[in-house]
Formats: structure tokens, sequence, C-alpha cells
């Protein structure tokens, strides 16, 4: 097998297949099922180390197999063979990658388990590589809010110029590099942004960040929705198969980007506001109530 026909996007099973069959390639299911089977061992050690805190590992655990079947819904089930001729089911595939699937795995707080589920020896080393100064100080400037909105936009903007997107459709290698830096970027944003303890005084720039992605992401499916003209003409050969013309499929696209993903990412900004004010109160009480 080519290094190319390893990484195909179109390695489809199913009836109707490639038009709506199940992606089964190796680089797309072994990193999944790798991904649950790590988690599910990590998680159960610490699940047998817990007492109290069990509800909240329970929580966790929840919170990470969501993300992960939104995940694998994403990536291998007919979306993502659709996605290769319908622009609509494109946009589907990225929105759920990174506003639902990544918000989901960050707030599963997943890294405790995975460093469980390695062995004693490598969970050592692991720790001692994430403490390097180099390693440190590139965290540190990926962390910062405006870097990690930056990083993520860039991402998203740069992805949707035709060239690249159009290559992306045609070239495996890149379509998964494509996906990963979608979904790596958003991790990362969604890191940065969720609220976490010990980070209430970041809530008021957090929201400012979300809000501004809303915007951006919301522009750009605004231009899909109003353009006369096709952005991607391979990507809608198959826009007949849910009944649309090409240009409909665009704007169908243009309008999944900027409704339901801006919702989502201005529903957090929301929520993330009212724990904001719920912080300032509680800390202006607590100064209030100090002697002198």
């Amino acid at each position: 097998m080519s290094f190319e026909a390893f990484f195909s996007t179109s390695i489809c099973y199913g009836s109707g297949a490639p038009d709506a069959g199940w992606t089964l390639a190796l680089p797309i299911t072994l990193p999944l099922a790798a991904l649950a089977l790590i988690y599910a061992l990590g998680a159960g050690r610490l699940w047998r180390r817990s007492g109290r805190g069990r509800p909240e590992r329970l929580r966790r655990a929840l919170l990470f197999a969501a993300g992960w079947s939104v995940l694998t819904v994403a990536l291998v089930s007919p979306i993502h063979a659709l996605g290769e001729r319908v622009f609509s089911a494109h946009m589907i595939e990225h929105e759920l990658l990174m506003a639902v699937a990544a918000p989901l795995l960050v707030a599963a707080c997943p890294g405790a388990a995975f460093m469980w589920a390695l062995p004693a020896t490598l969970r050592r080393g692991t720790g001692k590589l994430t403490h390097g100064k180099m390693l440190q100080a590139l965290w540190a400037f990926a962390a910062r809010p405006l870097n990690a909105t930056v990083i993520h936009g860039i991402a998203i903007w740069i992805w949707h110029i035709p060239i690249l997107f159009e290559a992306a459709l045609q070239q495996g290698v890149l379509h998964y590099v494509q996906h990963a830096s979608f979904l790596g970027t958003a991790l990362l944003f969604w890191w940065v942004l969720l609220p976490r303890s010990g980070r209430q005084q970041t809530y008021g720039s957090s929201v400012m960040h979300l809000f501004f992605t809303s915007l951006h992401t919301g522009l750009l499916g605004v231009l899909l929705l109003v353009s006369p003209k096709l952005w991607y003409p391979d990507n809608a050969s198959g826009a007949a198969l849910w009944g649309l013309s090409p240009i409909e499929d665009q704007q169908l696209a243009g309008l999944v980007m900027w409704v339901p993903a801006g919702l989502i990412y201005g529903g957090a900004a929301l929520l993330l506001a009212g724990f904001w004010i719920s912080s300032s109160g509680t800390r202006e009480a607590t100064h209030a109530l100090r002697p002198g």
C-alpha cells in the first residue's frame, strides 16, 4: 500500500459507499480506539484510588465519552464520507470537531487519566519532559488567551482559502493535517478559555475572546452565505445527494458556520460572563467582610 493510499480518507464501507459509507481508514480508527483504551485504563486506575472524589471522576468520564463519541461521529460516520462531496456535510464535520468535541474533551480534564494509564517509569519520564524549560516556554506562549484565540482563528481562516481547501480534498495527508489543525487549535482554545478553579481573574478576557471568535467565524459563514460564486467547486460535486444545487450547498454550509457554531461560541461567552459576575460578587462580599 502506498503512502498516499494509506492516508486516503475515502476508505468507506456500507450501503451507498462511498457516497454514504462508514470511513474505516486506519489513520482515523486506530487513534480513536487507542484514545479510548488509554483513557479507560487510566480512569480505571484513578477510580480505584478515589474515595469521595468518585462523583467528579464519573462526571469527567461522561464528558470524555461524549467528546469521544462526537469525534467518532464526525470522522467515522457517513458525515465524513459525504463531506468529500457535499460542502455542507463537510462544514458540519468541522464544527463537530471544533465547537462540540473539543470543549467536551477539555471539560473532561483527561490529562490525569492519560498519565495514570502509563507505567510508573514512563509517567515519571513524561513528567520530567513536560517540565522542560523550552516546552514550558512554548506552552506559556500558546496558552495566553489572546494567542490561543489568534492561533485558532488562523487555522480556521487559512484552511478556507480555496486553493488550500481543495488541495486538502485531493490529498489525503493534507486532509488529515487540516482536521488535526482544526481539532488541535480548538483544544488549545477551549482549554485556555473554559472556566477552571483558580482562574476567575481571567473570565473577563475569556468572554471577550469567545465573543470575538463568534464574530469572526460568523463573518466567514456570512461570506459563504451571500457569495454569488462557488468557493470550492470540487466539494459541491455531490450536492444533489441532499437535493441541493452547488450554490445552495455553499449557502447551507455558511449558515451552519454562522448560526449553530456562532451560538455555541456566543453561548459559552454568556455562560462565562455569568460565572464572572458571580465570582466578582463573591470577591466583593469577601473583601467587605474583612476586618478594617
